[in-house]
C-alpha cells in the first residue's frame, strides 16, 4: 500500500497507537491536540473578530478542548468556555488540562450561555470523543440542538459529538460540524453512514506520530494512487481484440434499461467488444442509442465472454436462475449485482459455488442486498457497514462493494477501503448498472480484480462529482450522464498517471 494512502483506523486501533505513544510523548498527546485545535480555530476566525466558545465534555475529548481554550486565552482571545463533568472522576491528563485552564486565568460556566451581541466566532464541540457508545439524551442532546443552530463556523475536536467513531451511526443526536478536526488518523465513522453528513470539512493532524511505526491500518482511503500502475496508455499497434469481451446478461421485461446502462457504460470504459443479453424474449434487437452494442442469446454471452456482468434486470424467475448457475460454473472474473444477489441470497447451491470459484467473483450489493445475503436486515448493515462488507467478503470468498455514503470495499484477505467520491445526486436509478459496467469492463481488460474493483468504484462517483461542478445535477442527474462522464475523467487520470513519468 502506498505512504500517500490514508489510513484508516477503528477506535480500538487508535487506542492502540495512543497506549503505545503517550507514555513517552513530550509534548504529551492531549497538549499537541489542542494546539492543533487552537491553531484550526485561529485559521477559522482570521476574518471573524469575537468570541469562541467552547464546549467540553467529562472525558479526554474535553480536555483537549481546554487545552485548545488555554492556548487561545494566552493569545489575547476571548474564550467561553462550558464544561460539564466530575472534576474528582476526570481522566489525569484532563484534569491536568482542566487546572491548568483555571490557573491561566480561564473561567468555567456550567451552561450554555446566550450569545454575544456580535455572535459567536466559533463554535468548537470537544464534548465527546471516539469512545461515546450510548445514544446522547438529557442536557448533552440539548447542548447539541442548541449547538447546531448558530449559522457559525462549527468546529468538532476528533469527532462530531454523538457520531459513533466505528460505523458513522448517530448515537441519539448529533452535532453538526462545519469542520472537524480529527486526530493521529482517519476513523470509519467520520467517512461512512451519517458521518459525512456531519463532519463537514475533515482534517486530519497525525500529533507528529509516525503511525508506521506503531500500527498497520486495517483500512484506507481509496484514491487513484491504488491502481495507478493499470492507467497505462494504449499502444499505437492495438485492436478491439487487445480490450477483451465484455459480457452483460439482464434486461427482463420492464427493465431492459438496466442491462443497456450496464452494457453502454462497459463501451465508454473502452471493452473492445461489448455483447449484452436481454432476457426479455420482446426485447429489440439492437440498441438504437448505442448500436456498436452486439445483443446476443444468454448462451452465445456465456460462452464467447472473457468478463460477465450478470444480475442488472434479469428477474428472479428459473431461466435466470438457470443463467446465473451457468454463470457460476465459469472460471472466468464475474461481477454479480441486483437480481442476481437475490438470487444468491436464496439459494445455499449458488452460495457453495461462488464460495469454490477459482476465478475472481465481485459482489456489489446494496444495504438490503447485503442484509439478504447475511440473512439479516439493511438495519444490521447499516449499523457497521465495515463489518458488514468483510464479513460478506469472507463468508462468500469474494470482493465486496457495499454500496451508499461512503461506499465500504471489502477483499477476501479482510483489508477494507472507504470510497469517497460521488455525492447524493447519484441516489437515482440506474447508478448502480453504470458502476457494474465499469468494473466489468476492467476485469474484461485484464485489469487484477482488486484494482477493478477500486478504480470503478472511484470512478463512478468522481464523474459525478464532475458533473456537479459543471453545473450538472446534483440534483436531477442521471446514471446515462455519469456513463458519459465517466469516460472523461478515466482518460484524464490515464494522462496525469503518465504525464508523473509514471
Amino acid at each position: 500500500m502506498s505512504d500517500s494512502v490514508q489510513p484508516v483506523f477503528t477506535v480500538a486501533g487508535i487506542r492502540g497507537i495512543e497506549n503505545r505513544v503517550m507514555p513517552s510523548a513530550d509534548p504529551p498527546l492531549m497538549e499537541r491536540a489542542g494546539r492543533a485545535a487552537a491553531e484550526e480555530a485561529f485559521r477559522l476566525t482570521m476574518e471573524r473578530p469575537g468570541r469562541v466558545l467552547i464546549v467540553c465534555g467529562p472525558g479526554n475529548n474535553g480536555g483537549d478542548g481546554l487545552v485548545m481554550a488555554r492556548r487561545l486565552l494566552q493569545a489575547k482571545r476571548e474564550v467561553t468556555v462550558v464544561f460539564d463533568g466530575d472534576l474528582a472522576r476526570l481522566p489525569a491528563d484532563a484534569a491536568a488540562a482542566y487546572v491548568a485552564w483555571r490557573g491561566a486565568g480561564g473561567k468555567v460556566e456550567t451552561e450554555l450561555p446566550p450569545p454575544p451581541e456580535e455572535g459567536w466566532a466559533l463554535i468548537a464541540d470537544a464534548l465527546f470523543g471516539i469512545g461515546l457508545e450510548r445514544p446522547l439524551t438529557g442536557h448533552y442532546a440539548a447542548w447539541i440542538e442548541s449547538l447546531n443552530s448558530f449559522n457559525v463556523p462549527r468546529l468538532a475536536i476528533d469527532i462530531p459529538s454523538g457520531i459513533d467513531a466505528d460505523t458513522g451511526k448517530v448515537l441519539g443526536t448529533a452535532f453538526r460540524a462545519t469542520h472537524t478536526l480529527t486526530f493521529i488518523a482517519l476513523k470509519p465513522g467520520l467517512l461512512t453512514l451519517d458521518g459525512p453528513d456531519h463532519v463537514g470539512n475533515l482534517i486530519v493532524r497525525t500529533l507528529d506520530i509516525d503511525i508506521a511505526e506503531h500500527a498497520r491500518p486495517p483500512g484506507h482511503v481509496i484514491d487513484t494512487t491504488l491502481f495507478r500502475d493499470q492507467l497505462k496508455p494504449r499502444l499505437n499497434n492495438s485492436h478491439k481484440g487487445d480490450f477483451g469481451e465484455v459480457g452483460v446478461i439482464g434486461g427482463a421485461r420492464g427493465m431492459n434499461g438496466a442491462a443497456l446502462l450496464a452494457a453502454r457504460a462497459a463501451l465508454k470504459l473502452g471493452a473492445g467488444r461489448v455483447l449484452v443479453s436481454l432476457v426479455d424474449e420482446r426485447a429489440p434487437s439492437v440498441d438504437l442509442i448505442q448500436p456498436e452494442l452486439m445483443l446476443r442469446t444468454p448462451e452465445q454471452v456465456l460462452a464467447q465472454a472473457n468478463a460477465l456482468a450478470v444480475g442488472p434486470g434479469l428477474g428472479l424467475d428459473e431461466r435466470a436462475k438457470a443463467i446465473l448457475g451457468e454463470a457460476l460454473a465459469l472460471e472466468r472474473p464475474l461481477v454479480l449485482d441486483a437480481d442476481a444477489l437475490t438470487l444468491l441470497a436464496q439459494d445455499d447451491d449458488f452460495q457453495r459455488l461462488c464460495h469454490d470459484r477459482s476465478a475472481p467473483t465481485l459482489i456489489t450489493p446494496h444495504p438490503g442486498e447485503a442484509g439478504r445475503l447475511l440473512g439479516t436486515d439493511p438495519f444490521a448493515v447499516q449499523h457497521d457497514r465495515v463489518g458488514a462488507a468483510v464479513e460478506l467478503s469472507q463468508r462468500y470468498r469474494s470482493l465486496v462493494l457495499l454500496k451508499g455514503c461512503g461506499s465500504v470495499i471489502a477483499l477476501p484477505d479482510q483489508r477494507w477501503l472507504i470510497n469517497t467520491t460521488g455525492h447524493p445526486g447519484m441516489a437515482s436509478g440506474g447508478m448502480g448498472d453504470v458502476l457494474s459496467g465499469l468494473l466489468v469492463a476492467l476485469l474484461a481488460q485484464r485489469w487484477p480484480a482488486e484494482s477493478a474493483l477500486l478504480a470503478a468504484t472511484h470512478l463512478h462517483g468522481a464523474a459525478a462529482d464532475r458533473l456537479a461542478r459543471e453545473g450538472v445535477g446534483p440534483i436531477g442527474l442521471t446514471a446515462g450522464e455519469v456513463c458519459e462522464a465517466s469516460r472523461g475523467v478515466f482518460n484524464g487520470w490515464i494522462v496525469q498517471a503518465n504525464q508523473n513519468g509514471h
